[in-house]
C-alpha cells in the first residue's frame, strides 16, 4: 500500500535538496513533517509540499483507510539532477565565464507499515 509523488525542475542544486532529503529517508510521515517545517535550508520546503502531495495521493488511492491508523512512512526518497541552464557571466580581458544554474527531480514515495486489512470472502 504505497503512493508516489514526483516534483520536477526544482531550481535548486541537486546537491542541496539531497542533504534535505537524507534527513527524512525512513522517518514517519508526521516526524518528518516536523522536520522540515523548522528546517532552514533551502529544499525543505519544496519537499514538505511534495511530502503533503504523497500524502494525499495515498488518501485518494485508498479511500476505505484511515491515515490515522496506517502508520505512513516514508519508503523512498531520491533526487535525480535535471536540466542546467548555462548563462555567461563577464570575466576580465574580454573573456566570459560559464555558470550553470542546475534544477533537480525529486521523487517521494510513501508507504504504510500496517498490514492491509483483507476483505472476508463468504464461501458457500
Amino acid at each position: 500500500m504505497e503512493a508516489i509523488a514526483k516534483l520536477r525542475n526544482v531550481p535548486t542544486s541537486p546537491q542541496k535538496m539531497r542533504i534535505v532529503a537524507d534527513m527524512v529517508r525512513g522517518q514517519k510521515v508526521s516526524k518528518a513533517l516536523g522536520i522540515l517545517k523548522f528546517e532552514p535550508k533551502v529544499g525543505a520546503k519544496a519537499i514538505e509540499k511534495l511530502l503533503l502531495s504523497a500524502v494525499s495521493n495515498w488518501q485518494n488511492k485508498h479511500v476505505d483507510a484511515k491515515i490515522e491508523e496506517s502508520d505512513l512512512f516514508i519508503k523512498t526518497i531520491f533526487v535525480d539532477g535535471g536540466a542546467s541552464i548555462k548563462r555567461l557571466r563577464p570575466a576580465p580581458q574580454g573573456r566570459g565565464h560559464r555558470i550553470l544554474k542546475r534544477s533537480n527531480h525529486i521523487t517521494i514515495v510513501v508507504a504504510s507499515s500496517a498490514a492491509p486489512i483483507l476483505a472476508e470472502t463468504t464461501a458457500e
